[in-house]
């Protein structure tokens, strides 16, 4: 549920960000908060919170994370600023990211591509498909 609400409120706020303000302006408002968030619910969720030692575990995968965020963010921004209904590109990229992540997970990580999966493709792929009809 709370990846839903989440979700729900993001699109929101991307679709709401200020036409006259450089996405990457806004994404920086955007970081700070999310940072000052971050801190504070590790240090109330956590009884015995080290962040120095927590850092200490840090791969490459944190920051990758960070560029990877940035781009999805400003992809949204853009998208809705030029013209995307929120209906629909939210629906869009998810449809493609299924199908991508399906290929990627049997790439990257041996998981295997089942009937079930390769339906989905379709029925994702049927519904671009529906989308997109005027």
């Amino acid at each position: 549920m709370q990846i839903i609400l989440s979700n729900v409120f993001y699109q929101i706020s991307a679709k709401s960000a200020p036409d006259e303000m450089n996405p990457f302006a806004s994404l920086t408002v955007t970081y700070v908060i999310g940072a000052v968030a971050s801190l504070i619910f590790y240090y109330v969720l956590n009884k015995e919170a080290n962040i120095i030692h927590e850092y200490s575990k840090v791969n490459w995968a944190p920051f990758v994370l960070g560029f990877a965020i940035v781009g999805l963010e400003v992809g949204y921004i853009y998208a809705y600023k030029a013209g995307w209904p929120v209906s629909v590109a939210q629906i869009v990229q998810a449809s493609v990211l299924a199908v991508i992540l399906i290929f990627v997970g049997y790439l990257l990580y041996h998981e295997s591509i089942t009937w079930n999966k390769i339906a989905g493709i379709i029925v994702c792929l049927t519904g671009l498909a529906l989308i997109n009809i005027n």
